[in-house]
């Protein structure tokens, strides 16, 4: 019997359906984004507490594949609180350069993280290393010269800016005397006097485009002569304000002598000789130590040289001393072999002595007045008005604040002193501070942006 073939049917087959996923649709550029960059102008910076206008630093920020302004930048972590939060660090612009400023709460250091982030959720961070100082009076009206702790001259660049010499190194620096930060311009003309150690510059004085600079003549610390402190320099000025150039135009090497020499014609009646001797100290109310510098009243050849020390009588009470050099452009341009001087000047300053002179156009100066000694604000300052005549007392205008650190060393100009609300500039050395409360003199500080001298604009009548 035959059989038809089976006839197979289709079998009904049960299929889950399949989750189909969406998956997020990606910009075509963002395969692109880099890992953002963050840069500093400086890796440290320094502020104060309870300053205006303290030292900021630039931060470069850039993202491939983003836009500048895409980028946020901002403190994500303090190592030190109590120093400076997180929520101090302020960040502003939105371009490829922020700038970065830092509102201290406390004394001392600490590292900041700033992080930025880009696009894509990438970010990059960069530590900033930190350091502030204690609040001081008269925030409002101080600066802060970063680059040095140690200024101990000063005079004016015209536009707002001054010309400031230290005593620690041989640099002189440019500075936007009305804001808080590092020099402008920078100069050292070590190699061209033929000097490898420090000058000591303690004081200068400008007459047109020519400035004059001496070192403190004196002995180091240590009582031991070093002959590259004996230097007297000039330089020639040419632009001003933030264009300010200078150039090496002459120097001097024998003024310590010549002065040594004249007081020994005259009886030793300042000491000179005994007070510059090896092994003596200069800041001894009896030493040898120069920290003034101004020409007389209407005279661009004759320039009182201000004493730190001796006092005259070398007793507590006495009075400072100028001795005038007549023939200073003449020593420094090579046309006088030896300094010739006129009557000595002795003014009573209460019992403190030189530690700068300046003279304004219409022939009224101004002497800061400290002790021969302290090397710090611990003993007392004073500013006089005189009118740089002999046989003129000066009359004094302000005593200046010693609670805080620095001792007042600079007075770079002289306002018209007769005009209603005159004010004038002081520049602190805080060399010998411990400004952070480590411990550390300031002067011995590794980083420059660390180190700093203060400058404070004080009312006069």
């Amino acid at each position: 019997m035959s059989r038809s073939p089976r006839r197979l049917l289709p079998l009904a087959v049960a299929v889950a359906a399949v989750p189909v996923l969406a998956l997020p649709v990606v910009p075509a550029s963002a395969a692109s984004y880099g890992t953002p960059t963050i840069t500093f102008s400086a890796g440290y910076l320094s502020g104060a507490v309870g300053a205006t206008g303290d030292p900021t630093v630039s931060v470069a920020v850039a993202q491939s594949g983003a836009a500048t302004s895409a980028l946020t930048v901002a403190a994500s972590a303090s190592t030190r609180s109590a120093v400076a939060r997180t929520g101090d660090v302020a960040v502003t612009g939105t371009g490829g350069t922020r700038t970065l400023a830092v509102a201290a709460q406390g004394v001392g250091y600490t590292d900041l993280t700033i992080k930025v982030t880009g696009l894509g959720g990438k970010t990059a961070t960069r530590t900033l290393h930190y350091a502030a100082s204690p609040a001081v009076q008269f925030p409002a009206a101080s600066r802060y010269l970063t680059g040095s702790s140690d200024a101990s001259a000063a005079v004016d660049a015209g536009g707002g800016y001054i010309l400031v010499g230290d005593d620690e190194s041989n640099v002189l620096r440019l500075y936007d005397r009305n804001a808080s930060g590092a020099p402008v311009r920078t100069w050292d003309f070590s190699s061209a006097l033929g000097v490898s150690k420090e000058i000591d510059i303690e004081a200068a004085a400008r007459v047109g485009d020519t400035i004059y600079w001496t070192g403190s003549l004196g002995n180091n610390k240590d009582g031991k002569v070093k002959p590259d402190r004996h230097t007297v320099f000039t330089t020639k000025v040419t632009g001003s304000g933030a264009n300010t150039q200078l150039s090496l135009a002459g120097s001097y090497h024998g003024l310590r002598d010549d002065l040594i020499a004249w007081d020994g014609a005259h009886g030793d009646r300042y000491g000179f000789a005994a007070g510059a001797a090896d092994g003596q100290a200069p800041k001894q109310i009896d030493g040898f130590n120069v920290e003034g510098l101004e020409f007389a009243p209407g005279s661009t050849t004759t320039a009182y040289i201000g004493f730190r020390a001796p006092l005259t009588p070398a007793v507590t009470g006495g009075r400072a001393l100028l001795v005038p050099v007549t023939n200073l452009p003449s020593l420094l341009s090579g046309s006088a072999s030896h300094a010739t001087f006129g009557e000595p000047v002795e003014l009573d300053l209460g019992g403190l002595s030189i530690r700068d002179l300046r003279r304004n156009d219409l022939g009224q100066y101004l002497i800061v007045a400290g002790s021969w000694s302290a090397e710090d604000n611990s003993a007392p300052y004073a500013l006089y008005r005189w009118n740089g005549q002999p046989g003129s007392q000066p009359v004094k205008l302000v005593d200046l604040p010693t609670s805080d650190a620095g001792a007042w060393e600079a007075v770079p100009d002289v306002p018209n002193l007769d005009a209603p609300g005159a004010r004038a500039q002081l520049i602190t050395d805080d060399g010998s501070a411990d400004l952070y409360g480590d411990g550390t003199a300031a002067k011995d500080l590794a980083q420059p942006e660390w180190k700093k001298s203060r400058s404070t604009w004080f009312t006069l009548n």
